[in-house]
């Protein structure tokens, strides 16, 4: 059996901006960056489930700032409507040390998936995948590990070109979650909005350096660095936790203000009945 497992080290910085103001810097990135093979016009779905204890030990350990720290999580690229246990997904463990992020992963189909995550079961493996099969049985069953959070989003990616190996910068929107219905067949999902809807998240991420022009565009256009995670955004969404130092309180982040094109009587009103169906 071919090896299925995929590794690599990264650095990451995180920034929230305006849609608008995302859609102009990809404009300007476009420049001298190229659109990611896999990422089409207007994105793609990113869908997560993510796994912890019963005490949100992976929560807290964020929270807290650990040099060393890791997440278990199960993502499918794409829309959910068609997924099915043969649909491809990826069994992946992010862990930071100290400033790097490191992501090890493995395709399997859905249905395989869950049967090593949920029903903590050994599944076909080559010889070259056994020690990251292994290491996520351990955490499971150790741990006591359980679905707890689904994030899902849009998104658009670009790569460096040749003098910018290694360079990537994603632009993530629509970042929404559930705290039940963990499933990705489920029809009828209670998804909600955790990053208010008119912002989107970019991120940077480079094996080495960030580029000097990247730098000078971030200055220029007075992007300030953010610390959010979205799984933590999910969790203390659905009051699964106190609010930390990395929520989005969406009252420090308001929408732009109408213009007279839009007056205030005109603006439909976003109680959370309505937020909810937007974030289906």
């Amino acid at each position: 059996m071919a090896s299925r497992l995929h590794a690599f080290n990264r650095f990451e910085l995180k920034y929230l901006v305006p849609v608008e103001q995302a859609a102009e810097i990809r404009d300007e990135l476009a420049e001298r960056m190229d659109r990611d093979l896999h990422s089409p016009v207007g994105g793609y779905g990113v869908w997560s489930l993510y796994y912890d204890t019963p005490q949100l030990r992976f929560y807290w350990e964020k929270i807290e700032g650990l040099k060393f720290r890791r997440k278990l999580r199960i993502r499918h690229y794409g829309n959910l409507e068609q997924v099915t246990d043969d649909s491809s997904v990826c069994v992946e463990i992010k862990q930071r040390v100290n400033r790097v992020t490191q992501k090890r992963r493995i395709t399997l189909p859905y249905g395989m998936a869950r049967r090593l995550c949920d029903g903590r079961e050994m599944v076909d493996h080559s010889a070259k995948e056994s020690a990251f099969i292994q290491e996520v049985l351990e955490l499971t069953v150790r741990l006591n590990l359980q679905p707890t959070a689904v994030t899902g989003y849009q998104r658009e990616a670009l790569v460096g070109r040749e003098t910018d190996t290694g360079l990537r910068v994603t632009f993530d929107r629509r970042v929404r979650g559930r705290d039940r219905d963990f499933h990705f067949g489920v029809q009828t999902p209670e998804n909600r909005f955790t990053i208010p809807p008119h912002l989107s998240v970019m991120e940077i991420k480079v094996n080495e350096r960030t580029p000097h022009w990247i730098t000078d565009l971030a200055a220029r256009r007075n992007l300030n660095l953010v610390r959010i995670s979205k799984y933590v955004q999910s969790i203390e969404a659905f009051g699964l936790a106190p609010r930390s130092v990395f929520h989005i309180n969406e009252a420090d982040c308001p929408p732009p203000t109408l213009t007279e094109e839009q007056p205030p009587q005109q603006r439909p009103a976003q109680h959370d009945a309505s937020l909810k169906a937007g974030a289906q």
